[in-house]
């Protein structure tokens, strides 16, 4: 194994999806699966034994769920990235994962090339959700949010964290909303690549992100974008 390759652990409950994703992996030439796990109860002992850098979780699972076991995993420190496994694309429990942490979902029928993808992005720390993905989640959540009483204390909070921001770093932050690479903002606001990094490296701090998935969900969250 190279020490390049990106380590992966996969837990989902259901041993033919186990399997098809171990060999979706072990195709790709720069990702190998370090471990499994069938459950979310078993992700603490796994992730300590195997010292993956992502984790692809299932969401929905017999005795401690995807979602949970995300929150946990998202919440101690120098925890690996996490991108959920869903069957559907417009999910509450979708955005709940993203809130928690996650770097973002796939779907459980996504075409094998895309997975690796998937996994290369996170791993280096890229955006691997779509503007158009993000828009389309937010817009369905706000709207069971609305039928329950409206997202208005989130957007409250939201505006209040972005306020900390200087401008220029308010820049960086609609552009991360929006999907963009650090290449991309770079190349749109006239700056140097490592400049771009710095900057989203006090937006994680100034909006107490885990990472960039979640400056955009603050983004959405003041409606602005």
């Amino acid at each position: 194994m190279s020490e390049s390759a990106v380590r992966v652990l996969v837990v989902d409950d259901d041993p033919l999806v186990r399997a098809a994703l171990a060999m979706v992996l072990g195709g790709s030439g720069d990702c190998v699966l370090v471990g499994e796990a069938a459950d979310g109860e078993e992700v603490p002992a796994a992730v300590a034994a195997h010292a993956p850098d992502v984790v692809l979780m299932d969401i929905r699972m017999p005795q401690v769920d995807g979602l949970t076991a995300t929150e946990r995993l998202r919440a101690r420190p120098g925890g690996p990235e996490v991108i959920v496994l869903t069957t559907f694309d417009a999910d509450a429990s979708v955005l709940r994962a993203l809130r928690a942490g996650a770097s973002g979902f796939l779907l459980k029928d996504t075409p094998p090339a895309a997975i690796v993808d998937a996994v290369r992005r996170v791993a280096a720390g890229e955006p691997m959700l779509s503007p158009t993905v993000t828009r389309q989640l937010m817009a369905h959540v706000a709207e069971v949010e609305q039928s329950v009483g409206g997202p208005d204390v989130r957007r409250a909070t939201a505006l209040a964290l972005l306020d900390r921001l200087s401008e220029r770093e308010r820049e960086v932050a609609l552009a991360v909303g929006r999907g963009l690479s650090n290449a991309q903002i770079a190349a749109e606001a006239y700056m140097s690549v490592a400049t771009v990094k710095a900057h989203v490296s006090r937006l994680l701090t100034k909006l107490e992100a885990a990472n960039r998935v979640q400056v955009a969900l603050v983004v959405h969250d003041a409606g602005l974008a």
